[in-house]
C-alpha cells in the first residue's frame, strides 16, 4: 500500500485508477525518478480486465476474449507469454497484467479500497477528497480510471415488459436460455454477446441502426491484425488506404455480408471503427440469429421495427455504447460532452493542464501498447524532459486534431475519442525525440 502523508509520502502526483492505463503511467513516472501515488477504488489491480471487479465499473463479461492479437497486445518491455493463444482471455490478460506491475514493483505505488470523492482546482494545484475523509493536494492528477462504466440507454418509445439489461452488466448467457432475446447494436461487444446468448437461446436478433462493417478475427489463416499490418510494413500506405484494402480481401475471403442480411453500411470500412466477429456471419447463416433494422416501439412484450416487422421477445439487452463521465470532476473542471476530444495530444486539459487523461482514447489499433506511450509521454512532461508550447499553440493542435476527425470518421459521438494508432504514436514519438511536444 502507498505511504500516506502522515507516513511521510512526498508524492505530488496522483493518478487515479490501476488498470492496465493506471499501471504503466505508473511505471513510466517511476522510471522517470518521480513520486507518483496510485488511488484504487477496489481491492486490486486490473480495471475492466478483472471479472466482477469489486469497483463495480468492469463490464468483463465471462467469455469475453480481447480483439487484439497477442504480438500486438503486451507492454514493449513486458510481451505476453507466446504459448498464450492468438487472442488470449481477459483472465489470461489479467494475469499478464498482475505479472507486469509485480515485476516493475507497482503495487507499492497504489492505495486499495479508495475513491476519489472529488477533485478540485486550487490556483495551479488540485485538492483530492477520498471516500475515507481524507483531503490531499497534488500538483497532478492523471485520470486513468477508464470511460466505459455509464451506460448509454437509446429511449425507444413504448415500453417493453420483458427483461431489459444493458451489455455492461452482462455476464454470462444462463439468464437467456430458451428465450427469444435482442440485442441492440452492432459494436464488437454486441456481436460477442449475441453469438455467446445464441448458444442457450431459443432465438436472437440483432437489432443495428446503420449496420456495420463486419471484419473476421481471421484471413488467410492469421490474426487480421496481423494482414494489415504486414500490408502496411511492405508497401508503406496509409491507414486509409490499408483499410480498403483489408476491405477488398475480406469480400475475396469471406463473400458479401449482405448475402446474410446484413446490409452495408452507406460510408467505406476506413470511415468507422469496424466490428471484429469470426462467428457473427456463420450464426446468421446457421438461423442462430437474424438482423433486425432499428426499434420503431417498444409494446409490451413485442417490438416493432421500422421496416414494418415485429417480433415478440423475452430480453432485450442494449449494447449501445456508454456516457463518457468522471463523478469526481465537476463539470466546470471538466465537460466530457465538450472536451472528451478536446484534449492537447489527446491528454492534457485545455484549461487546466496539470489535469491529464491516460487512455481517454478509441484507436484504430491495440489501445494498451499506446497508452504505453501515453505514459512514456506525460513522464517526459512532468520529468522536465520535453516541454508544451504555448496555450494557443495547444489550442491549435486541438482544432486541427478535431477537423481531421471529422474528415476521417463519421459525423457520432462514438468518433469523438477515435485515433489512428500510428499518426498518434508517431506525434508522441516525435515529441519525446524533440524535447519539445508539437502542434502537429
Amino acid at each position: 500500500m502507498a505511504e500516506t502523508e502522515q507516513t511521510g509520502s512526498k508524492a505530488d502526483i496522483c493518478i487515479i485508477g490501476a488498470g492496465s492505463s493506471g499501471m504503466t503511467v505508473a511505471k513510466a513516472l517511476k522510471e522517470a525518478g518521480l513520486a507518483v501515488e496510485v488511488f484504487e477504488k477496489g481491492s486490486d489491480i486490473g480495471g475492466m480486465w478483472r471479472y466482477e471487479n469489486d469497483n463495480g465499473q468492469s463490464s468483463c463479461y465471462a467469455s469475453l476474449h480481447i480483439d487484439t492479437s497477442r504480438p500486438n497486445l503486451g507492454y514493449s518491455d513486458f510481451p505476453l507469454d507466446p504459448d498464450l493463444p492468438d487472442f488470449p482471455r481477459h483472465d489470461q490478460f489479467l494475469k499478464h497484467l498482475e505479472k507486469y506491475a509485480d515485476h516493475f514493483g507497482l503495487r507499492d505505488l497504489v492505495t486499495f479500497k479508495t475513491e476519489i470523492v472529488s477533485v478540485e482546482p486550487i490556483g495551479e494545484r488540485f485538492r483530492i477528497r477520498f471516500s475515507t475523509g481524507e483531503e490531499r493536494e497534488y500538483s497532478t492528477v492523471i485520470v486513468a480510471n477508464g470511460h466505459l462504466s455509464d451506460p448509454k440507454l437509446p429511449g425507444f418509445p413504448g415500453n417493453f415488459d420483458g427483461q431489459e439489461s444493458h451489455s455492461h452488466h452482462y455476464r454470462t448467457a444462463d439468464p437467456f436460455a430458451d428465450k427469444r432475446v435482442m440485442v441492440v447494436g452492432i459494436g464488437n461487444s454486441a456481436v460477442d454477446i449475441a453469438v455467446d446468448i445464441a448458444r442457450r437461446a431459443k432465438h436472437v436478433f440483432v437489432s443495428t441502426r446503420r449496420s456495420a462493417w463486419v471484419m473476421p478475427k481471421y484471413l488467410m489463416g492469421k490474426p487480421i491484425d496481423q494482414v494489415s499490418g504486414a500490408i502496411v510494413r511492405r508497401f508503406r500506405l496509409s491507414t486509409k488506404v490499408t483499410r480498403q484494402i483489408m476491405s477488398w480481401l475480406i469480400r475475396l475471403g469471406v463473400g458479401d455480408q449482405r448475402r446474410f442480411g446484413l446490409p452495408h453500411p452507406k460510408h467505406p470500412m476506413w470511415r468507422e471503427h469496424a466490428t471484429l466477429s469470426q462467428e457473427l456471419l456463420p450464426y446468421i447463416g446457421h438461423g442462430y440469429i437474424s438482423v433486425k433494422p432499428n426499434v420503431l416501439e417498444l409494446r409490451g412484450n413485442t417490438v416493432a421495427f421500422v421496416d414494418g416487422s415485429k417480433e415478440e421477445l423475452d430480453a432485450i439487452i442494449y449494447a449501445t455504447g456508454y456516457n463518457i463521465t468522471f463523478p469526481f470532476l465537476p463539470t466546470d473542471v471538466f465537460d466530457p460532452r465538450q472536451e472528451a476530444g478536446c484534449l492537447y495530444r489527446r491528454m492534457l486539459s485545455l484549461r487546466y493542464p496539470g489535469l491529464i487523461f491516460a487512455g481517454l482514447v478509441q484507436p484504430v489499433g491495440p489501445t494498451i501498447p499506446l497508452v504505453e506511450l501515453q505514459g512514456k509521454w506525460i513522464a517526459g512532461l512532468l520529468s522536465g524532459q520535453m516541454s508544451l508550447p504555448g496555450p494557443e499553440d495547444r489550442k491549435r493542435e486541438v482544432e486541427a486534431h478535431r477537423a481531421d476527425q471529422r474528415k476521417t470518421y463519421l459525423d457520432s459521438d462514438r468518433y469523438v475519442l477515435e485515433v489512428d494508432y500510428r499518426t498518434y504514436a508517431g506525434q508522441m514519438k516525435r515529441d519525446l525525440q524533440s524535447g519539445r511536444a508539437g502542434i502537429n
